[in-house]
């Protein structure tokens, strides 16, 4: 299992000694904690509101640069009920327990948005979730001044700016301020290609043209070449035509960025790989792929993880069954 799962495509030792392992059942199971034991203790403290046995999770982790480490612990319902004490009692960390404060606000915002059209959000919910990610902002620019070298905080910033329609200027500094910090940073690019959607801020193709231009200035192996896929999938999102994807060139790009990022031999599979190889898996499904595809799902093994499937309207399923197809 292990072997199958870290042993082709990426530079990981098939014993990896931080590896959760599988949870097979059916075939399919879901990734938790990036499929990682010291990020599983993390979130487990997080659960707790055990504010020193999550500092002492993250040391093998830098939270200024990991995007994913810091998404699982702002996915734990109920840290914003005690985060706030660690920021004001603990003064040596206040910028971490900031920014873990900061990205949980920026999702706790979403979850009362939730993922309906803005036509079909309550006043209430709309309330709500400025207030909350008016709260993101005020904290994540406290870190970004505090510990200038993170680009964390930023990428962040960019999800609370789309929210509350801080404007394109605003947020292009933002990015600017990410991409000078990291400049291959997949997951600000990521945000930056849900910021250039129609039903955001973009025009229909912009989205993509990003997504390429930053895919041609990335070494080879590097997950950036995740943009491109996202932006397809994107694509898909914002059109009428479930079909959109299932065209020779399309294929043909979403290949040629497989074999370019994480199949190729300079891929490194760290904590959160899954997630990688599960937005390809998404767009290669949708593509109606079959040359990469096998191969992407085989590395896979039956591991599933939320995102990107969760524009689905039943995610899991359409995993399994891509998975099933290709």
């Amino acid at each position: 299992m292990l072997g199958k799962l870290f042993g082709r495509g990426g530079k990981r030792s098939e014993a990896d000694p931080y590896a959760l392992p599988a949870r097979r059942g059916s075939g399919v199971y879901t990734v938790d904690a990036l499929g990682d034991v010291r990020v599983l203790a993390a979130v487990q403290a997080a659960e707790e509101g055990d504010w020193e046995a999550v500092k002492g999770a993250l040391t093998p982790f830098d939270l200024g640069r990991d995007h994913q480490v810091l998404s699982e612990l702002a996915a734990v319902d109920g840290v914003q009920d005690w985060i706030g004490r660690a920021v004001e009692e603990d003064k040596e960390h206040r910028a971490t327990a900031l920014l873990i404060s900061g990205a949980r606000h920026v999702l706790w915002g979403w979850e009362a948005r939730t993922s309906a059209r803005a036509k079909d959000v309550t006043r209430e919910q709309w309330q709500v979730f400025h207030e909350r990610l008016e709260t993101a902002e005020e904290q994540l620019l406290e870190v970004a001044e505090a510990r200038p070298e993170w680009v964390t905080p930023w990428r962040r910033l960019l999800t609370s700016g789309r929210g509350i329609s801080r404007g394109r200027a605003v947020n292009e500094v933002r990015l600017d301020a990410a991409l000078r910090r990291a400049p291959l940073d997949l997951e600000t690019h990521l945000e930056w290609v849900s910021y250039l959607q129609p039903r955001w801020n973009g025009e229909p193709g912009e989205a993509l043209a990003f997504a390429r231009e930053a895919f041609d200035g990335a070494p080879e192996g590097h997950r950036l070449g995740c943009v491109i896929p996202m932006a397809h999938i994107e694509d898909w999102v914002e059109s009428d035509d479930k079909d959109c994807l299932d065209t020779p060139e399309i294929q043909a790009e979403l290949r040629d960025a497989a074999k370019r990022s994480i199949l190729h031999p300079g891929y490194e599979r760290r904590p959160g790989w899954h997630e990688d190889f599960n937005i390809f898996a998404m767009a290669l499904g949708l593509a109606a792929e079959s040359v990469v595809a096998p191969r992407v799902f085989h590395e896979l093994d039956g591991a599933y993880t939320r995102w990107p499937w969760t524009y689905m309207a039943r995610p899991e399923k359409m995993y399994a069954h891509f998975r099933r197809h290709v």
